[in-house]
């Protein structure tokens, strides 16, 4: 991978996941995430939902289709700056134990937020990267 590429998704605050239905509706949500060289990694945190994290469309659909989009990427106005990370992959859904436990511990690191949120029973989405698109306007 690129360096360019590499910075940005350590420096990336956030990223949008791709989901889709069996049915092929698209779904797209702004998450938190870390990466660990092989993996992608979001939690569905303690932050207000509208239904029980188990009923959210991003888990239903993760269900029904494990297939999804996640882009990274940072916008300037000055547009030769341009510049993003598409990651083309299957995702998982982690239940707590010990890879659950370090995805807790990478998010917790990189987002101060995390530290105090309760997130043990919390399920973990895994993004297992197929293939990467890179781009960047210069």
């Amino acid at each position: 991978m690129e360096q360019w590429a590499e910075e940005l998704i350590r420096s990336a605050r956030v990223a949008r996941l791709a989901t889709a239905s069996l049915d092929a509706e698209p779904h797209v949500v702004p998450i938190c995430f870390v990466f660990d060289g092989g993996a992608f990694y979001s939690v569905l945190d303690a932050k207000p939902k509208r239904v029980a994290p188990e009923r959210l469309k991003r888990v239903r659909n993760l269900r029904a289709n494990p297939r999804v989009a996640l882009l990274i990427d940072e916008y300037d106005e000055d547009w030769s700056r341009l510049r993003y990370v598409l990651v083309l992959g299957e995702a998982e859904l982690l239940s707590p134990g010990e890879e659950h436990a370090r995805a807790l511990a990478r998010l917790r690191e990189k987002y101060p937020g995390y530290r105090a949120m309760p997130l043990e029973s919390a399920l973990v989405i895994k993004v297992r990267p197929h293939r990467l698109v890179l781009w960047r306007a210069t």
